[in-house]
């Protein structure tokens, strides 16, 4: 884990030993497992970008039991799109690099998604690690040695944190690179798709809502958050000699000029 990661725990104990009504673990699967595991009678609204289940926040959807429910973005199942659009912009890509936080809880279930993605697409995929800032430069200089002609960059909140850094180096080596957050293009990178995170949060705040007038968060359904965002930054893409297909361009949602 990240250094905040590692403080996660002592945070979450806090909150139980103020004896809050309820919390909102808003910072995805790692917040929401620290939570988790400090308390089992206080009730909890996350937001995910995994399968909730798979990773063992809930035992179902649809009856979540215990004291947790939230909303589940469809990040990780938008990783082979991200994957598909990265190859119109940059259709003689034959070597894509995927770069994963290898601490999530569902990295693995990513890595055999985007391999089988690749697979399917013609294309070969090297997966490049970082759990620690100081693992990007070591994950560039492999990108740079493999000759990788693209970059795919796994939806991470680490990585949302260090946003600016991710853009400078894909920027610093001329590597086209999707990402999934729309502020990673705001911030100068080539292309985001990703589900609404506005969205989202409204939803953590209505379930919160409802389990203060007095709604059991065991008996409210994980929601699934199903609307996506396609942003596209042109001024990068000229940058970088690309040009984007027409068709595309009317596909994106934003497109930054």
């Amino acid at each position: 884990m990240s250094r905040s990661s590692d403080r996660l725990p002592g945070f979450a104990a806090d909150l139980v030993r103020r004896k809050v009504t309820v919390i909102a673990a808003t910072g995805g699967d790692v917040s929401a497992l620290a939570v988790k595991a400090a308390t089992a009678t206080i009730p909890i609204v996350f937001n995910t970008s995994s399968d909730p289940v798979r990773v063992g926040l809930v035992t179902s959807l649809n009856r979540p039991n215990g004291n947790l429910t939230g909303v589940s973005i469809l990040t990780v199942e938008l990783v082979p799109k991200r994957l598909e659009l990265l190859c119109e912009v940059v259709p003689n890509a034959g070597l894509i690099a995927f770069l994963v936080n290898p601490a999530r809880p569902s990295a693995e279930s990513e890595k055999r998604d985007i391999q089988a993605a690749a697979r399917s697409l013609g294309r070969e995929i090297i997966v490049l690690n970082a759990s620690t800032e100081g693992d990007f430069d070591t994950a560039f200089a492999t990108l740079v040695q493999r000759h990788a002609d693209a970059l795919l960059v796994g939806p991470d909140n680490f990585f949302n944190s260090r946003r600016d850094r991710l853009v400078a180096l894909a920027a610093q080596h001329r590597v086209p690179a999707i990402y999934a957050r729309r502020e990673f293009v705001a911030a100068g990178g080539l292309m985001s798709y990703d589900a609404s995170l506005v969205d989202a949060y409204r939803e953590v705040g209505v379930y919160t809502g409802k389990i203060l007038k007095g709604a059991k968060p065991g008996q409210l359904p994980i929601q699934q958050q199903a609307k996506v965002e396609f942003v596209i930054n042109l001024k990068t893409a000229k940058a970088l000699g690309l040009t984007i297909p027409i068709p595309l361009l009317g596909r994106a949602d934003e497109v930054i000029e």
